[in-house]
């Protein structure tokens, strides 16, 4: 079972640092799951326009094989002027609508201030209903607060709500096996 771990992002370090932590409690499950972080600043992207998949460069290729192999996802975004990243959005429009139907997903996001979390509720889930995936109703959102000055997360609180969705996004892959 492969778990795409997707950091919709190109710039920043919170995002990243709550995948790792999903990733030690996924670890933790002692399941058969293969983990695969991709961070989309180390990819040269284009923007989709429509243009068949062969005419795309080698990167975008690579993301669109990657995120349409999977067979689950933990989905990583901050929120940036109350929206997602055009990078993450950019990656949803490049993969096919049957390529995440009945799969597991996850979602962490972090923003600037408490309300944000609305995004994830008002326009991340729409497009992954969109896909028909199998969406864990426990999303953890965090704010500036819950990380150090270095980028750690410190909020033990936070640690726990990741747990817990991990612990749910085990339960969803599961269920998944049986679709």
């Amino acid at each position: 079972m492969k778990i795409l771990l997707l950091n919709g992002t190109v710039v920043g370090t919170k995002t990243k640092t709550l995948l790792h932590e999903i990733d030690k409690y996924i670890v933790g499950l002692k399941a058969e799951y293969e983990t695969k972080q991709i961070d989309l600043e180390n990819y040269q992207m284009e923007f989709v326009d429509g243009r068949p998949y062969d005419q795309y460069n080698e990167d975008m290729q690579y993301l669109i094989r990657e995120m349409e192999q999977a067979d689950a996802y933990v989905i990583a975004t901050p929120i940036f002027q109350g929206s997602i990243p055009g990078t993450l959005k950019n990656v949803f429009d490049a993969v096919s609508p049957l390529a995440m139907r009945y799969k597991p997903v996850s979602i962490v996001a972090n923003g600037g201030t408490l309300q944000h979390h609305l995004v994830i509720e008002n326009q991340l889930k729409p497009i992954l209903n969109y896909f028909r995936c199998l969406v864990t109703p426990n999303y953890v959102y965090t704010h500036t607060n819950h990380f150090s000055t270095q980028g750690e997360l410190i909020d033990e609180d936070v640690h726990n709500r990741l747990q817990e969705m991990t612990r749910v996004f085990h339960q969803y892959i599961q269920m998944s096996k049986e679709i």
